[in-house]
């Protein structure tokens, strides 16, 4: 995953809480944000492999696990990585919050402010 260092990168779900505010302050960090939908823009297994490994996370980490969807289509199973992958690529609106990249350092973004982390 090529990134420009002056770039900020703001992957986020349209029908989050809270992904406005945390969008103001990405701005505030930089001139150059690029706002990635991710109900829109589909990331590759790859890409999402390597956003987990900046994020020192695993992809269960990311997910709303109140959604209702996660209930009926995810919990109670045993998935391997791919199959992680897999639901990252197919339900990106899973995602409990914002990612920023910035400057080779990703961040989860459950609150707004935590985007300041990344300065």
């Amino acid at each position: 995953m090529k990134i420009h260092p002056s770039e900020l990168y703001f992957y986020y779900s349209s029908n989050q809480l809270g992904e406005k505010l945390t969008k103001a302050y990405a701005k505030s960090m930089t001139r150059f944000v690029n706002e990635i939908d991710l109900n829109h823009e589909k990331l590759t297994a790859t890409q999402w492999d390597q956003l987990l490994l900046k994020l020192n996370l695993r992809a269960k980490d990311l997910l709303n696990r109140a959604h209702p969807d996660y209930q009926r289509l995810i919990a109670g199973k045993d998935w391997d990585q791919e199959g992680w992958l897999n639901i990252l690529v197919n339900y990106p609106y899973l995602i409990k919050a914002p990612i920023a990249l910035y400057r080779d350092k990703a961040i989860l973004c459950v609150t707004p402010t935590d985007i300041l982390k990344l300065d």
